[in-house]
Parts: C-alpha cells; sequence; structure tokens
C-alpha cells in the first residue's frame, strides 16, 4: 500500500479527536471505512498506530513518530491548496491584495483581523511555514509581499539579497512548557537544571530550534534525552508528563499545562519582518505591533518580562 496525503489526514483526525467515530465524522467518510483504512495503514507500517479502548484512540510511540512526520505534510498541502484558490481569486478579482508569510506565531489570528480591518478591500492571503528560510525564498521570489519570521539566537539566517528586515522586537525569550505537577511548575521561574532529568522535545523541521536548544543544554553541562517532533504532539506529551518543550513566551498556561521562564532567558529569537527593497510596509508592520503587543498583554508572565526590560511593546495602547 502506498501512503497519500488521505492517509496522513486520516491519520492527523484520529489523533486530534480521539475517537474513530469523531474522526470519521470529521473526515465525511462512515466510521467502518475509516477503521479499514486505518487497519491498512498499520499493515503497511508493520505495527499498531493507536491503541484503542474504551477511552478512545491513543498514538503509540510509532504512531507519536509518524504523526510528527505526518502534520507538516498535510499542513503543508493544505497550505498549497488554500494559497493556489487565493491566487486564482485574486487574479479574477483584479483588486488590491496582500500575500502574508509566517513562521508559527501567537500573533497571527490579532494580525490578519487588523489588517482586514485596516485595509478594507484588499484581498489578504496567509502562509505559515514552519521554516523561515522557505518564507523569505517566497518574497525574494515575488509569492510572498511580506513575512513574519523568527531567527534563532545563535543561528542567523542567510537573508537573500534584495530583502530588507524591520526589528519587531530584537531578542524574545523562549519559555519553557511543562506539566502542571512537575516538581519545577509550581515556581515563578524554572532553572535549566530543574529539567536535567527530563527528556526534552524539540521540532527539527524548524530552522534553527536543534541547534539552539542543543547549544544552551551543552554550554549548562546538560545532555538530557531529546525526542524530535512537532510541537503540537509535543503539547500532548508535556501535559503526560512525558517531556518538557521551549514555547513562545506568548503562550497562554492551560488548566493541564504549565508555562515558565527560564532563568536567565538562554534560549531566544529575533523577530522580523522581511520584505522587499522599496515596499511599503508601514501598515502590515503596524498591525503586527498591535496584534504581538496584545498577545502579550494577555500573557501575564511574558508582560511582566516586558516592563522588567523597558519594552515599548509592554505597552497596553
Amino acid at each position: 500500500m502506498e501512503l497519500e496525503v488521505r492517509h496522513l489526514r486520516a491519520l492527523c483526525a484520529i489523533a486530534d479527536t480521539g475517537s474513530l467515530h469523531q474522526a470519521a465524522r470529521r473526515l465525511g467518510v462512515s466510521q467502518p471505512s475509516l477503521t479499514t483504512q486505518l487497519q491498512r495503514i498499520e499493515k503497511s507500517m508493520g505495527a499498531e498506530l493507536f491503541r484503542r479502548g474504551r477511552t478512545g484512540c491513543l498514538p503509540t510511540l510509532l504512531g507519536h513518530a509518524v504523526l510528527s512526520r505526518a502534520r507538516p505534510l498535510v499542513d503543508g498541502m493544505s497550505a498549497l491548496v488554500g494559497a493556489a484558490m487565493a491566487e486564482a481569486e485574486a487574479a479574477r478579482a483584479g483588486g488590491p491584495r496582500l500575500r502574508i508569510g509566517s513562521t508559527a506565531s501567537r500573533v497571527i489570528g490579532g494580525w490578519l483581523r487588523g489588517l482586514r480591518l485596516r485595509l478594507p478591500g484588499t484581498d489578504i492571503s496567509l502562509r505559515v511555514d514552519v521554516s523561515a528560510r522557505a518564507l523569505l525564498g517566497e518574497v525574494a521570489a515575488g509569492r510572498l509581499d511580506v513575512a513574519f519570521v523568527h531567527e534563532v539566537e545563535g543561528c542567523p539566517l542567510a537573508v537573500p539579497d534584495g530583502l530588507v528586515q524591520r526589528v519587531l522586537l530584537e531578542r524574545e525569550p523562549q519559555f519553557i512548557s511543562l506539566s502542571r505537577d512537575h516538581p519545577a511548575a509550581g515556581r515563578p521561574v524554572v532553572d535549566l537544571d530543574d529539567l536535567a532529568g527530563d527528556r526534552w522535545m524539540v521540532d527539527p523541521s524548524v530552522d534553527g530550534e536543534w541547534d539552539g536548544v542543543r547549544r544552551v543544554l551543552g554550554a549548562a553541562g546538560l545532555d538530557p534525552p531529546v525526542l524530535h517532533g512537532d510541537y503540537l504532539t509535543a503539547a500532548s506529551l508535556v501535559v503526560l508528563g512525558e517531556a518538557v518543550a521551549p514555547c513562545q513566551p506568548t503562550s497562554v498556561p492551560r488548566d493541564d499545562m504549565a508555562i515558565r521562564p527560564l532563568r536567565g532567558d538562554p534560549l531566544a529569537v529575533r523577530l522580523l519582518l522581511v520584505s522587499r527593497q522599496g515596499a511599503d510596509t508601514d501598515a502590515v508592520y503596524g498591525e503586527l505591533e498591535a496584534a504581538y503587543r496584545d498577545a502579550a498583554r494577555r500573557a501575564e508572565d511574558y508582560h511582566q518580562w516586558l516592563l522588567r526590560h523597558r519594552s515599548p511593546l509592554a505597552q497596553t495602547s
């Protein structure tokens, strides 16, 4: 059996819903059909991808590994189709358009909403990609107008010729996500040594992410076990206490997960808005800054960090 995107989409739906019944409803197929499809996929893999029980379907270790590779492919295909449809619609409409790209960020929703309000009548499309380098290439090729990207500290991005950068934040600290019952979760600030016995989970498909984490852990004299996978999978493992993971400081704590700053802010990124030379980015940058400020205000620990560092982004208006 040759795996196709529809098979990967089915696996992601089962993992997201935790139920064959709910996944079948989401996919618009019958449950027996989805069950048969899953059995065929597992047979081709040579092992179970999910454990079925009264509480639903939970990924096995192999399932987590497959999902960590499947999600970027499914998201990429969805983005490809969406972008193609947006391009076709823009070509038919013939009006002004704005094509924005971004690495994963909590501010995207607010940024997009602000742009739609500020630029009525403009066709705005969005492409999200884990790779900042890929987005910069799209801007350089003229397929995107602007890209909001992060540059991992110690791992500089190669910015193509002809592009200009506007720095939103020179140094954004990366916080750590951990389970609520983790011994360090009750502390306002976490030391790296507090996490020496934990598995760390890092997404190696994010440019510079693994190199940056490895550099910081090595400098601290730590060599913990590391899991590689996407951060959606990481969240499920963090909740269960199976791993800790770096996260954006704008992440809002959940009932089942704690978000804490690391002492000394050893992990950090630089936030950039990149465009071609001569492009007018004032409106785009202004709405990005407003969306970021709003996201920071909602994350109390990070808002306090910005205040301590006297950042203008700590302003609420």
